[in-house]
């Protein structure tokens, strides 16, 4: 079994060639003996007189990175990509190097760790993006690269005090608090995420971790050896009812008291479980035999029992853990679990390689990884990337259920869409409503623990900008992200394509065949496509159009000569909010006299004709824009003053229904002794609609005046 405590600092001298080899025997005697010696040699020759900050030889890092995987009991091949990680990097040596003298899959390791430490980027947010970026991709090819990664970390954290550069101490120790500690956290290695919470808390916070182990030192001291006390007599008691214990007891971490007293906001004293006790036991069924034993003994702290046996964390944790008040009046926290479970407890991912040795890679077993890849893919700037996997990383989860029984892991305050998405990302494209409990809400509404949850779907629906104001899954809004995005490409390209044949009617003679080919060197532009997309969004002027078609056409003598624009351009088929925006300020539907205005990386804003906000005037492009066929409708505004007596605002309710117009929003404005002025927002199909309506309204009697806003 993996032993608690394996991952503690090697001091003295660095591990010979034979006792590292050894070490691996111990545990896998068909390791490759071979394979090893070579890679200690040639890590020590490459190395050659390098030294580290502390004074050491270089070399003694990448053996304390292989002593540490030696004590997670891994492969051969994973302890030789630890001896050699920082070869390429830091000595001669070459990628066709490693190739040739270790195989290909030492060599595809060695590379993914390599790059993780090339970081090229300007700003805090694009350097810890791009470290994250090549970290999740060099895991998607062999998760082996991310146990390597953080052995390498932590035994940089051991030494980090021996770097005299204090900007660097605290950027290295702030990169492993956000991103190194919840990534190992995440694939359930505890045992390393503790250590570097510790190490990076006291290099970060270095007055409150002093004081923090002052105050558990004086404890220690003033109470004797409770700890032994306390575990002794939890030993005793589940010995009298047959149960073999292993109790394992010891005061929590620095980090892990300080959090919870800023959490809470308390002090050290009134801090009262500071305490944890592992009961290890044979098996699943004397876990819960154990847990009842503990109850009846001791009284318990409500709200403090969580079963992760029988629902397993994301990461395959499994442990009852529970508080009780112990006869010291003390609360301490039990977490009761068998030896496997322990060991992955401890060691998560890596428990699989000493326990399985099976045939299956271990990160088919780890589905969050995936998700992240996901996200690496569709991330359009590093802070999305930033937000979607610390959001992934570090929020709390809940469990909700499908209806076939399922077991789905979710952040705390996640909606359907995230749900939905979480099972496939079609079914959160589609998503047009849930039932939960058997019972229909929106999508917005958030999913408590143990809901069992349906996702109604439509072939016609896609995904809507507003979700993104309550998907909190890193999954669900990269991929509502992704597909906004594509659609704008998409709309943008197709309005831009309208303006460029406009632009063209304009030109004083016919384009050249080959003329938008050379217009797109000239702009400096890719394809069609993105020439489209840059003159529907303003990136570009119609003048500077014109001039790569042309040259000498968009000369301001010549531009005076130039046709206006001969015809009004149609927006059929796009969607508002994505190519174009209709106006707030005058509400623009279908019938409207219509014009827009182009802003640069903007899409187009369109105004009803005579709307005042036109009056301004700033360097937005004026263009004359028609509704086309068919146009789907689009929201009113209407401001209704009614008397104010009893029914008032439901005969103006009953009106705006037998229209077939439908109500979005309505706001009381201004109320006095005789009338009220509500403002409404209603959906119509055209400008012929609401003009019924208006007429309708204007005939109630409860109406005092209605007019558009």
């Amino acid at each position: 079994m993996l032993q608690s405590g394996s991952t503690r600092p090697h001091l003295g001298r660095v591990l010979r060639q034979y006792e590292l080899v050894d070490r691996v025997l111990s545990y896998d005697p068909g390791a490759n003996e071979a394979l090893l010696n070579r890679a200690y040699v040639f890590s020590l020759q490459a190395h050659g007189s390098q030294k580290r900050a502390s004074g050491d030889p270089y070399f003694s890092h990448p053996i304390e990175v292989a002593g540490i995987l030696t004590d997670l009991h891994l492969d051969d091949e994973t302890i030789a990509t630890a001896i050699l990680h920082d070869t390429i990097e830091d000595t001669v040596a070459t990628p066709e190097e490693i190739l040739r003298l270790f195989g290909p899959n030492v060599a595809r390791m060695v590379d993914g760790v390599t790059k993780l430490s090339k970081i090229e980027a300007q700003t805090e947010n694009e350097r810890a993006a791009e470290n994250l970026r090549k970290f999740l991709l060099a895991m998607s090819d062999d998760i082996r690269v991310l146990l390597v990664k953080l052995a390498d970390r932590l035994h940089n954290m051991r030494t980090l005090h021996h770097i005299p550069n204090p900007e660097k101490r605290h950027r290295i120790a702030r990169e492993t608090m956000d991103i190194y500690a919840p990534l190992a956290e995440r694939i359930g290695m505890y045992e390393f995420m503790r250590e570097m919470q510790t190490l990076a808390f006291r290099e970060l916070e270095p007055e409150a971790y002093d004081s923090i182990t002052k105050r558990l030192e004086q404890l220690k001291q003033g109470d004797g050896d409770r700890i032994s006390r306390i575990g002794a007599s939890l030993k005793a008691q589940l010995a009298r009812q047959g149960i073999e214990a292993d109790i394992w007891g010891r005061e929590k971490h620095p980090y892990s008291i300080w959090k919870k007293m800023a959490e809470r906001h308390i002090s050290f004293e009134q801090l009262s479980d500071i305490m944890a006790f592992r009961a290890i036991v044979p098996s699943v069924e004397e876990c819960y035999t154990a847990l009842g034993v503990i109850h009846r003994r001791w009284p318990t702290v409500p709200g403090r029992f969580k079963d992760y046996v029988s629902t397993p964390k994301r990461n395959g944790y499994q442990s009852l853990h529970t508080s009780v008040m112990q006869a010291e009046n003390t609360r301490v926290e039990i977490q009761i679990r068998t030896a496997e479970m322990h060991a992955e407890a401890e060691y998560g991912l890596a428990a699989h390689w000493a326990y399985k040795q099976a045939k299956v890679r271990p990160d088919t077993q780890v589905r969050w990884i995936a998700d992240l890849i996901e996200i690496l893919e569709t991330a359009a700037s590093p802070e999305e990337l930033l937000e979607h996997t610390r959001m992934a990383m570090y929020q709390d989860r809940i469990f909700a259920f499908t209806p076939r029984g399922e077991l789905i892991q979710l952040p705390k305050g996640a909606t359907p869409i995230d749900f939905a998405y979480q099972l496939h990302t079609d079914l959160g494209d589609q998503a047009v409503g849930a039932k939960i409990n058997g019972r229909v809400v929106p999508l917005r509404t958030q999913i408590d623990n143990g809901d069992q949850v349906q996702i109604l779907r439509s072939k016609a629906q896609v995904p809507q900008p507003g979700w993104l104001n309550f998907a909190i899954t890193g999954k669900a809004r990269a991929a509502i992200r992704r597909h906004l995005r594509q659609t704008e490409r998409e709309e943008s390209s197709t309005l831009g394509r309208k303006i460029y044949d406009e632009i063209v009617q304009r030109l004083p003679a016919t384009p050249a065949a080959d003329a938008v080919t050379v217009a797109l060197k000239r702009l400096k532009l890719a394809d069609e496509a993105a020439l489209m997309e840059a003159i529907a969004r303003r990136r570009i002027t119609d003048a500077e159009v014109m001039e790569a078609l042309m040259p000498g056409s968009a000369d301001p003598e010549a531009m005076r000569a130039l046709p206006p624009q001969s015809s009004a351009i149609s927006i059929r088929g796009l969607r508002p909010g994505v190519a174009f925006d209709l106006a707030e300020c005058c509400h623009p539907v279908p019938g409207d006299r219509i014009v827009g205005l182009r802003r640069p990386n903007r899409g187009i804003e369109v105004h009803v004709i005579d709307c005042k906000a036109l009056i301004d005037g700033d360097d937005a492009d004026w263009i004359d824009l028609a509704w086309g066929d068919k146009t789907e409708g689009a929201t009113a505004r209407i401001a209704v003053e009614l008397k104010n007596e009893p029914g008032a605002l439901g005969v103006v309710a009953t009106i705006i229904g037998a229209h077939k117009a439908n109500i979005l929003n309505l706001r009381l404005d201004n109320r006095d002794t005789g009338y009220h002025t509500n403002t409404i927002d209603v959906e119509v199909h055209d400008a012929h609609q609401l003009m019924k309506l208006l007429a309708a309204l204007r005939a109630a009697d409860a109406v005092h005046a209605v007019e558009r806003v």
